[in-house]
């Protein structure tokens, strides 16, 4: 697979050096903002030019439906961390050349939601569905609580309003932290509430968010994902698969009432 990076932040060039780790990487073109990968690998190259690679995969949250409408110009599958909404034109965009535009690839809409999928196709899709994330911010002292695996440990978060178009009855919490950790966990809890399954991952600093981004690259160009625009969810196996490939290590208990 070749693959484009635009990276503008520490995310995109951990992503980055993760999928250099990959043997079935050909390419890896540097696109743009992307210095920062201290790399003698042969695969890799500045490009001006993202004609010819499978996908533009990119961090950035500030211009990121820009960065796609790009690829999508060149027909190019196009992966962003971000949750950004593409418009009807530019999805069908997308559709129109036969290509993939993935966004949420990132610890929230990829790792917490495509564990949670997992998890309750384990259950025959009976249960009530939590997923939580943490972002940078100001520990809160009281909210929702969520029980991340250690080093963080339990803490508290806030609900996010649910999205227009969920399929899923799936409720969201962000949990800021401060610190050197990030980490996601889903919980399925029974009809009756006399059981749960919880599932979760931990690790240091940006790992999470670029192993979460680049396992949208390797699903998207494997072709897990058919055209137009995308959500990890849309296919949560092929998604997980990838992470836990390039190293997601996740933890999980389960308490019967």
């Amino acid at each position: 697979m070749r693959i484009a990076l635009n990276a503008v932040g520490d995310v995109g060039q951990r992503a980055g050096r993760i999928l250099l780790a990959e043997s079935a990487l050909d390419a890896l073109g540097l696109y743009g903002h992307s210095a920062g990968i201290a790399t003698e690998d042969r695969r890799m190259t500045a490009v001006r030019d993202i004609s010819g690679f499978d996908v533009l995969i990119s961090d950035t949250s500030l211009d990121a439906l820009a960065i796609a409408a790009i690829a999508g110009q060149e027909a190019v599958s196009c992966v962003l961390s971000c949750d950004a909404a593409p418009n009807a034109d530019l999805a069908a965009l997308f559709r129109s050349r036969g290509r993939t535009l993935l966004v949420g690839s990132a610890l929230g809409s990829g790792i917490a939601t495509t564990l949670a999928l997992r998890e309750l196709d384990h259950s025959q899709g009976q249960g009530r569905i939590t997923i939580a994330w943490t972002e940078p911010g100001r520990p809160l002292r009281r909210g929702e609580a969520v029980p991340l695996p250690d080093p963080i440990g339990a803490r508290w978060g806030r609900e996010l309003p649910r999205r227009p178009g969920d399929g899923l009855p799936i409720e969201r919490i962000v949990v800021p932290i401060d610190g050197p950790w990030t980490g996601a966990v889903a919980r399925i809890r029974s009809v009756a509430g006399k059981s749960e399954r919880v599932v979760g991952v931990v690790d240091h600093g940006t790992h999470l968010d670029a192993i979460a981004l680049a396992a949208g690259a390797i699903a998207v160009a494997e072709g897990s994902y058919g055209p137009g625009a995308r959500l990890p969810a849309d296919n949560a196996e092929a998604y997980l698969a990838a992470a836990l490939r390039i190293g997601l290590e996740v933890a999980a208990f389960s308490l019967d009432g």
